[in-house]
């Protein structure tokens, strides 16, 4: 009888196992400041791409600008989301006016830092020029804690760990 009780015990214990989540990589915050430049226009969308070392996207890390409408003017981020549609509900924001910053936290699997990744910041104003690569930021432990310099809406990001 003790030797069933054992038996069954073992066999709760590894379904218990099977059903568990796998474990998720470990990820890290890191605070991102986006100072906007001086334009005239509306608010600026912004998207914040994960972009693999062959330049490829690989997720959506944030969208600052929640009127879909205008996501097809962000058009490579927009051609790659449609392909592979997610749910970016909780990593959408309000989109950035000229002059204005914006401060919000982006996760990052800790596994792609150091690893030839980067962060795309892509941006679009409507009826103004579009930004594929306003700025680009490697994913390197140097860059995520410092400033990178726009080439469009966008003057700088600085990025630093979020403690």
């Amino acid at each position: 009888m003790k030797t069933i009780a054992k038996i069954s015990l073992v066999l709760v214990v590894f379904a218990a196992m099977s059903f568990a989540p796998a474990n998720k990589p470990a990820a890290s915050k890191y605070k991102c400041m986006i100072q906007m430049t001086n334009y005239m226009g509306e608010g600026a969308y912004i998207v914040v791409s994960l972009i693999d070392g062959k330049g490829a996207y690989e997720k959506t890390l944030y969208v600052m600008g929640s009127d879909k409408k205008w996501y097809p003017n962000l058009k490579e981020w927009h051609k790659a989301f449609s392909k592979k549609p997610s749910n970016i509900s909780a990593t959408t924001g309000a989109s950035v006016a000229s002059g204005d910053r914006s401060v919000t936290v982006l996760e990052i699997d800790d596994a792609k830092i150091n690893a030839g990744y980067k962060l795309r910041f892509e941006t679009s104003v409507e009826d103004k020029e579009y930004h594929v690569k306003d700025l680009e930021v490697p994913l390197t432990t140097e860059a995520l804690s410092g400033k990178t310099e726009g080439t469009g809406y966008i003057r700088y990001v600085r990025l630093s760990p979020n403690k």
